[in-house]
């Protein structure tokens, strides 16, 4: 595991003066049912969009707080990563966009049974906002009505 040293000075003295938010009750709900009998979706902070789709702004102070579409037939090698941080190493995301995207696999656990069925959407957010007041006030209840609207029972997050 990796700590804060391996940063650059100037993203060290970022994380040291950010306004971290704490969130109580933490928004948790226990699964009513079997795994195999849920459906899942993918919710990736890699800043991914499908051919065709509009980059994220880059220009917007305090990041871009919009989400992706991501269809779940996507073929992953199709996806485009535009997370906008440099404080990572990028180079996993571009040999294998199941690193941040796990498509590939969940569909293994579909077919083996572990997991009843994949959603036929998925969201793809841009990481690295640091105005989180506008992604939890305006962006979340938004992509929580749209995993709502497909019945999903289980949503794996796939911070970056």
């Amino acid at each position: 595991m990796g700590d804060t040293s391996e940063f650059s000075l100037s993203v060290r003295l970022f994380l040291k003066a950010y306004r971290w938010h704490r969130i109580e009750p933490i928004p948790w709900t226990p699964l009513s049912k079997p795994l195999a009998d849920c459906r899942l979706a993918l919710v990736s902070s890699a800043g991914f969009i499908g051919p065709g789709q509009a980059p994220f702004d880059e220009s917007i102070r305090g990041g871009d707080c919009s989400f992706r579409e991501i269809s779940s037939g996507v073929d992953v090698t199709t996806l485009i990563e535009t997370h906008r941080s440099e404080s990572f190493d990028h180079t996993g995301l571009h040999q294998d966009p199941n690193l941040a995207f796990p498509i590939d696999r969940v569909r293994e656990l579909v077919q083996s049974r572990r997991i009843g069925s994949l959603n036929r959407r998925h969201l793809s957010f841009m990481g690295s906002i640091t105005a989180a007041g506008r992604l939890v006030r305006d962006t979340a209840p938004e992509a929580a009505r749209w995993l709502a609207e497909d019945n999903i029972d289980l949503a794996l997050l796939v911070p970056v």
